[in-house]
């Protein structure tokens, strides 16, 4: 099958009519850039994508394009954003069965990266490589392909630390993190 020859760009807040239902776009970030989730407030139902998921969080990670990205303040902001649409609201996310209580979800995200954050931060006391901080998050990934994913979750989260001025970055070739 052929590319298309054209198509129709979708944005933040612009609204689509599907099924002939009306669809608020509502685009989040940490996971993909630009990620579009559509909400129908007439049903009362959100097609989430991979922003919220109903029992992992979603990879946030620092792709090699931008190592200074700070995706989880994407991710969180995104989510924060959603908190704007009815507690009682549908999610259809991308994996996983569909679910009830996405302010609930959305709390449970916002502790869980709040947690890996502190755990982060407090292991950062004796200076970390990237690489080292992997392995206080991810302790059991031992394989090559995980390792990346794990590594890319870490900068995520090391460049929070970094934003928050908890974690300093220093050195340029090996950069290391430590505590303030």
């Amino acid at each position: 099958m052929p590319l298309p020859r054209q198509y129709r760009r979708i944005a933040q807040d612009d609204r689509i009519a599907i099924g002939g239902q009306e669809w608020r776009v509502m685009t989040g970030g940490g996971h993909a850039p630009e990620m579009a989730a559509l909400h129908c407030a007439e049903l009362g139902v959100l097609i989430a994508a991979d922003q919220i998921l109903p029992r992992i969080s979603p990879y946030v990670g620092v792709g090699a394009t931008e190592p200074e990205a700070d995706p989880l303040r994407d991710f969180l902001d995104s989510n924060a954003g959603l908190r704007a649409l009815p507690a009682e609201t549908l999610v259809l996310p991308s994996h996983g069965e569909p679910f009830l209580g996405l302010h609930e979800r959305i709390d449970v995200l916002a502790a869980h990266h709040a947690e890996r954050l502190g755990t982060l931060e407090a292991a950062c006391a004796t200076p970390l490589t990237a690489y080292e901080a992997s392995g206080v998050l991810f302790p059991r990934v031992k394989e090559h392909r995980p390792r990346g994913f794990a590594l890319g979750e870490t900068l995520a989260h090391l460049n929070r630390l970094v934003a928050e001025g908890r974690v300093v970055r220093s050195g340029d070739e090996v950069p290391r993190y430590s505590r303030k």
